[in-house]
């Protein structure tokens, strides 16, 4: 049944405290994330109660209401206009939390552009081969293309508004990095190119031009600031970018692509297991978020990113380890009779690569499955990692989906076919170690017998 957007996001405010108690709202590929003033006035076995959603997650001064992918947009949308922010600070948290958060906060809005123009290019890519709408196909390339040809542009512009300083200036200083004259500038004895640095050179570059903007204002006169503050700010983060910023991160940014590479065509099996066992704990803890801005660098760089195949993988052991519960449980009631509804609900989520209602409405309640989960990731994130020790590289063309989700999104250097079965096979291999791993070792049923476990609603 569809969710009613509006009845929805009513029904979510009293029980995050009220109007009063939001500081911020935003939303990502699957959850409304709010920021409260006091996160204890929460109730949160009411949240996970209430129809659509899925699943909660809490953060020191965060409450991250699972929602699924579309639903969250919606009901986004209308939690915003029933919110008027009050004036609270947020409570203190630690440094890393909120750099992550900012750099979620600049990257996140670009997802559904990049997942959009994705899935064109791979599209777009199967008619080339196959040689079919030879008119049509030019089109859509420069439809797939431009976004990414301008992404600097929107990293500079979030990078100003998510730290303070005005969207459009750091969105003209970040486009120096993709203006096509930086090549008859020459820095540290070197010609620039266009494009050098990328996202991250965007990135710094919209950073030093809030810094400049924000020391411009208040010395300089108010008859003057319309006028000054944004020729100075430009100038001298300009200058800054052409004759710094864009040589740094221009190596920084070669270094990641190198070091991507390197590490699956080196250690490509070894590197696949740890990535893929430690990706769920990682979410938990939101430091996944770091991966952003490198996923975005490598999708820049070489057109995809070979991490996030690998990454997709703890989606697998998770619904593997959510299967091998619901088998575990078919004779047990009437704890296991809510758990196997639970999964059944959650289980089309959580192959679409949605995961947050089997972890937070099953395997982490119940402990060890959670670690069996994260075993089948392991399993899956080998498998891809072996293959790419072989020189098969499996990557996606864009970030957000994983699971069967990713399938229209991935790209690689052997061939769609190759690229496909390859990914498929880890899918396959996360599921099964999942499932067997949890049915022998997840003690599921004495789990169940010793813990309450919540019901995602």
């Amino acid at each position: 049944m569809p969710i009613d957007a509006s009845t929805t996001a009513s029904a979510i405010l009293p029980l995050v405290g009220g109007p009063a108690n939001v500081t911020s709202v935003t939303h990502c590929m699957t959850r409304l994330r709010l920021a409260l003033a006091d996160p204890d006035l929460v109730d949160d076995a009411a949240l996970r109660a209430l129809p659509g959603v899925l699943g909660l997650v809490r953060s020191d001064d965060t409450c991250q209401v699972v929602l699924g992918p579309g639903v969250v947009t919606r009901v986004t949308a209308e939690f915003e206009r029933l919110v008027t922010t009050a004036p609270v600070p947020p409570r203190e948290t630690t440094p890393l939390k909120a750099v992550l958060r900012r750099l979620a906060g600049v990257f996140v809005p670009l997802i559904p552009a990049l997942i959009g123009c994705g899935i064109l290019a791979g599209l777009n890519g199967l008619l080339v081969n196959a040689g079919l709408l030879p008119g049509l196909t030019p089109a859509l390339a420069a439809v797939a293309a431009a976004f990414m040809a301008l992404i600097a542009v929107f990293v500079g512009y979030n990078t100003a508004k998510e730290f303070g300083g005005t969207p459009v200036l750091g969105g003209a200083v970040a486009a120096i990095v993709v203006y096509p004259g930086v090549a008859k500038v020459t820095a540290f004895g070197v010609t620039l190119s266009p494009g050098q640095g990328g996202v991250l050179g965007a990135l710094a570059a919209a950073l030093l031009a809030t810094w400049v903007e924000k020391r411009c204002r208040g010395r300089v006169p108010d008859a003057l600031d319309v006028l000054l503050t944004p020729a100075v700010t430009v100038l001298v983060a300009g200058l800054g970018t052409l004759y710094g910023i864009m040589w740094a991160a221009g190596a920084v940014s070669s270094a990641i692509g190198t070091a991507a590479n390197w590490l699956l065509a080196t250690t490509g099996a070894f590197a696949g297991l740890v990535l893929g066992g430690l990706f769920l704990p990682l979410v938990m803890l939101g430091l996944h978020q770091a991966l952003i801005p490198i996923h975005t660098t490598l999708i820049d760089q070489q057109g995809y990113t070979v991490l996030l195949p690998v990454l997709a993988m703890a989606g697998a052991g998770q619904v593997g380890a959510a299967v091998a519960v619901y088998v575990r449980l078919r004779h047990d009631a009437p704890l296991g009779t809510t758990l196997r509804t639970t999964i059944r609900s959650a289980l089309p989520a959580g192959l679409l690569g949605v995961g947050e209602p089997l972890i937070y409405g099953v395997s982490l309640p119940l402990g060890r499955p959670f670690l069996t989960a994260c075993a089948g990731g392991a399993a899956g994130g080998a498998f891809v990692g072996f293959f790419a020790m072989l020189g098969d590289r499996v990557g996606a063309t864009a970030i957000g989906p994983s699971g069967w989700a990713l399938f229209p999104l991935l790209s690689g250097n052997r061939g769609l076919g190759i690229t496909t079965a390859i990914y498929a096979g880890g899918l396959a291999t996360g599921y099964a170690v999942g499932f067997a791993a949890t049915y022998a070792f997840g003690g599921v049923r004495a789990a169940v017998a010793t813990r309450t476990v919540p019901s995602t609603g």
